[in-house]
């Protein structure tokens, strides 16, 4: 590692409060128009261990600074994101191809979120418990039960909200007092660097802050298998999440993985309201959301009205550029428009009906929407992460609850109906960690809980439930004679 000057054709990584970089870089290409964004260090097991150690030290005085103290640093990081705000929403657009709009309000979010994860720890306090309350003790013993840092916190973020989904692991785990290696995606890298110049720009000390970027092929296995890491804190893949978990050992983990998520359609429901909801869950950002709706689970009593309705909304998608606004963009890369191709595929061959869609520029699918879909089919199942909808036709909310749990997944799903029994009998009934009553699935406000069972993840995030997962209580007992 070497120090380097950032200009607009290579970031740089921050190490210890300065920025270094690599002789062997990764060139980070715009999935809008294959350009060349710029390039990140590419980094070695060797840095790796420069990188975990310096972590290690620089955690033991963080852990010491006062909370009030760890808190104004984040609410100057809130501002000083607010202020780069239309900069950042750019580089993150051209990045991901996600529209300018959506870029800025993920920017703004974020903001929000570091502030208010700022406060939050304030209010994070310790208890006193008396022992007698427990039968056969007397009052002579106490404990004082307070909340520590867990050490270094390795934190891993996805391409799709490199800004919000590193910043939702760095804040806690800073505001709980550990010190964060953040790993970001490949693609969303540059992004995530420009948040690490704002943390360091706030008065973070060095080596508080730490981030690697590499191949994860090369990096990857080695730096979750570390046993200096404390603590994983992943949004991905649920197939890279297992693998951490297999790999990790007994490091806690807090995985956010993938989802199929199902948005079920009663016969009383508010169709106009429904189809709304749908069509704005299932394909803003191209469907490219672990909580974008995936599956639709509607009564065969009203689908076919829901399904104009649908078409109606589907219309009224923008397609094209991010720099447009349009809402359906370019997928991140080929790869994953290649994925989307053969479920699509898959669904004709087996005889779901196309209504509209299946058409390709690029890496840009156009919003593609399919009826009569099958439990035999693919798409009735996997995750396509892109700007596709299959439709499943039930009897009654009942097979729609057995279908909907049948999934490998268990993130969110949806209930439109206008009787609030069926709504909460659904809710109770389904699997997953959230269920939103005629609303589409979505991951806020960041301080509700937010979690998924099965292949969806493990633990609960939200700001106090993550700060208390990357925290632990440690226990002092008096005895007064």
């Amino acid at each position: 590692m070497f120090n380097c000057i950032q200009n607009e054709n290579h970031y740089c990584n921050l190490f210890n409060g300065n920025w270094i970089s690599t002789e062997k870089t990764i060139t980070i290409f715009s999935p809008i128009d294959d350009k060349i964004i710029g390039t990140v260090p590419a980094m070695s097991k060797e840095d790796i261990d420069k990188v975990i150690a310096n972590s290690k030290t620089s955690q033991i005085l963080w852990g010491e600074t006062p909370i009030s103290e760890r808190a104004e640093i984040l609410h100057k990081a809130a501002s000083i994101l607010e202020g780069k705000a239309e900069e950042i929403s750019k580089i993150l657009m051209n990045e991901i191809g996600k529209d300018i709009n959506s870029s800025l309000s993920e920017v703004k979010r974020t903001a929000e979120f570091i502030r208010f994860t700022a406060d939050a720890g304030k209010h994070m306090d310790g208890e006193a418990i008396g022992a007698d309350n427990f039968p056969g003790f007397k009052k002579n013993k106490m404990s004082f039960a307070q909340r520590v840092p867990l050490g270094v916190v390795l934190a891993i973020s996805p391409f799709n909200y490199p800004i919000n989904l590193s910043a939702s692991k760095i804040a806690p785990a800073l505001i709980a007092g550990n010190s964060v290696i953040l790993k970001p995606p490949t693609q969303g890298s540059i992004s995530a660097l420009h948040l690490a110049r704002v943390f360091q720009e706030a008065g973070l000390p060095g080596g508080v802050l730490n981030t690697v970027t590499g191949k994860a092929s090369e990096i990857g296995d080695y730096i979750v298998t570390k046993e200096e890491i404390n603590f994983i804190n992943f949004t991905g893949s649920t197939e890279i999440g297992k693998h951490i978990a297999k790999i990790a050992g007994m490091v806690p983990l807090m995985l956010e993985l993938g989802g199929k998520d199902a948005a079920i359609v009663l016969k009383d429901a508010d169709l106009e309201d429904a189809a709304k909801e749908i069509i704005s869950g299932a394909f803003s950002y191209s469907g490219q959301r672990c909580t974008a709706i995936k599956r639709v689970l509607v009564t065969e009593d009203v689908a076919d009205e829901l399904v104009i309705k649908m078409l109606e909304k589907i219309k009224c998608l923008k397609v094209g550029s991010p720099e447009d606004g349009c809402e359906v963009t370019p997928l991140i890369n080929s790869e994953s428009a290649d994925f989307v191709e053969d479920l699509i595929k898959n669904a004709l061959d087996k005889g779901a009906t196309l209504l509209c869609g299946n058409k390709r520029e690029k890496n840009l699918i156009y919003p593609t929407l399919f009826d009569n879909v099958t439990t035999e089919m693919r798409l009735a199942w996997e995750e396509p992460f892109g700007p596709v909808l299959p439709i499943i036709r039930v009897k009654d909310m009942e097979e729609a609850i057995e279908i909907a749990n049948k999934s490998q997944y268990g993130l969110q799903s949806s209930v439109f109906t206008q009787n609030i029994n069926h709504a909460f009998y659904v809710a109770n009934k389904l699997e997953v960690g959230a269920v939103q009553i005629n609303n589409k699935s979505e991951r806020g406000p960041d301080h509700f809980p937010f979690s998924g069972v099965k292949a969806s993840g493990m633990g609960t995030q939200g700001i106090r439930y993550s700060i208390e997962a990357m925290s632990r209580l440690k226990s002092i007992v008096l005895t007064v004679d």
